[in-house]
């Protein structure tokens, strides 16, 4: 089965190729860790944890890393804030980050290196691009000379004048040219600093993924991914600065996901819309956030919303109900990847929303399959649930777990329908409408057309 990525820097699918035959190695932009994670920053956790389940179905070694940016100008107003250490920081929102990141059923990452622990990586580099004339000092800055490199903004599709057009801030008087970046900046006395050649200090922030990806997957990977903001300046960044020190492609495909709104409108603190993993967490399980992030497909706007995370739930609720109905049947495992239509979607740029429409058809043939059918369609939906980080809790458990959080099941729900459904045949309306009005009460809204009832939870 042939995989084909969207590649940013070429602007279409490709097939994909890894550098070295049956070894991948995949790099994600990671959390800066001064707070708790938003549901912004779980979209390209949960869209890459899906690849790097995809991509060990088609090769034995696949490196998967994700970085920590544990020194940062927000970390040190949030320890100064709280008149806290800096390492006290770090460490309670990396294991929150991790935490929270679990719930979503994400895996960990095969290396999730933090910056702190590679400045001496960060000073070679900023010392070999000075040696090659692609960086200078000036004020006890190191900068990076953007006019040194011939097709600096190729992966944002933006040239150097574009660049200054849209400029809105005011630039440094030390600057060559006001597109250069810091490569290392002088740190106060009170801040985190290490000493370098050009004094006490710390890295810029575009730093420390290049120098983290080469010292600790190599000069050129097979998979750079993030979300779409960081295509520019960050992105951009890191290629001038590794194809400047070290030449080579330094990565082969760039992958990025889409934004996020929440009810239409930007996530913003000031707009009262800021909400967190871990607070959506207190309403909704991981698996529910986790299927609503996943329902779009990672390149495509997501719209958050309560409807959507109420279709999720309801939708998971269904396909654990199909579930629980075989939960005394044997799985059949051998399931032929290659022949299903959820893996050749996901196989065509991580089409997840057609995916999940290949388990509700696996899920519809369960209802009707004779019993000898029903260990290979249940293996079946279990090998795309696997793929996608789905159904892999028990479904009694999961149905129960519905009840018991206060919530009238999704069974309970479908045969409520089917009593009103009676009645309604009968001409007994006074007990149709008495059954709406029972699921109104419990946080249930019917909507009927001519394809018949459907339910969604009402958003609390």
């Amino acid at each position: 089965m042939t995989l084909k990525l969207y590649n940013t820097l070429s602007g279409r699918k490709e097939v994909f190729e890894p550098l070295v035959p049956d070894t991948v190695t995949m790099y994600v932009c990671g959390p800066t860790v001064y707070n708790l994670a938003h549901i912004g920053n779980a979209r390209p956790v949960v869209v890459f944890d899906t690849l790097f389940r995809l991509l060990q179905t088609h090769y034995d070694n696949v490196t998967y890393a994700r970085n920590i940016t544990d020194v940062d100008d927000k970390i040190i107003a949030a320890a100064r804030d709280g008149q806290r250490s800096i390492e006290s920081v770090t460490e309670e929102f990396t294991a929150k980050f991790r935490e929270d990141m679990a719930q979503l059923n994400a895996l960990p990452p095969t290396l999730e290196p933090h910056a702190t622990h590679n400045i001496d990586a960060m000073i070679a580099l900023t010392e070999t691009l000075l040696e090659k004339g692609h960086a200078y000092e000036a004020k006890g800055h190191v900068l990076f000379a953007v006019e040194s490199m011939p097709d600096y903004g190729k992966l944002s599709k933006r040239s150097l004048d574009d660049m200054l057009a849209g400029a809105r801030v005011e630039v440094a008087d030390y600057k060559r040219h006001p597109g250069d970046f810091v490569l290392w900046k002088p740190a106060a006395a009170e801040d985190p600093g290490w000493d370098s050649p050009w004094g006490r200090g710390r890295p810029g922030w575009h730093l420390e993924c290049s120098a983290m990806i080469r010292a600790h997957l190599g000069d050129t990977i097979d998979i750079h991914g993030g979300g779409r903001d960081l295509i520019f300046p960050h992105h951009e960044n890191e290629i001038a600065q590794s194809r400047c020190a070290h030449g080579g492609d330094y990565v082969r495909y760039w992958m990025h996901n889409a934004y996020l709104d929440i009810d239409g409108e930007k996530m913003s603190k000031s707009l009262g819309n800021f909400r967190t993993v871990r607070d959506l967490l207190k309403s909704y399980r991981g698996e529910v956030l986790r299927f609503a992030l996943l329902s779009a497909h990672y390149r495509s706007p997501l719209n958050f919303s309560a409807e959507l995370l109420e279709q999720a739930q309801a939708t998971l609720d269904s396909l654990y109900s199909t579930l629980r109905e075989v939960q005394d049947v044997d799985v059949d495992m051998e399931v032929r990847l290659a022949d299903e239509p959820f893996y050749q979607a996901l196989n065509d740029d991580l089409n997840t929303p057609v995916a999940i429409a290949g388990i509700h058809a696996l899920a519809k043939q369960l209802h009707k399959a004779a019993p000898d059918e029903k260990p290979a369609l249940k293996g079946r939906i279990l090998a795309a649930g696997n793929l996608l980080g789905i159904l892999e809790q028990d479904a009694q458990e999961w149905l129960q777990g519905a009840a018991s959080a206060g919530a009238i099941s999704a069974p309970e729900i479908e045969a409520l329908i089917e009593a009103r459904q009676a009645a309604k045949l009968a001409k007994d309306y006074t007990r149709a409408d008495a059954v709406r009005e029972e699921l109104l009460a419990q946080g249930v809204v019917l909507e009927d057309s001519r394809e018949g009832t459907k339910w969604k939870r009402k958003a609390e």
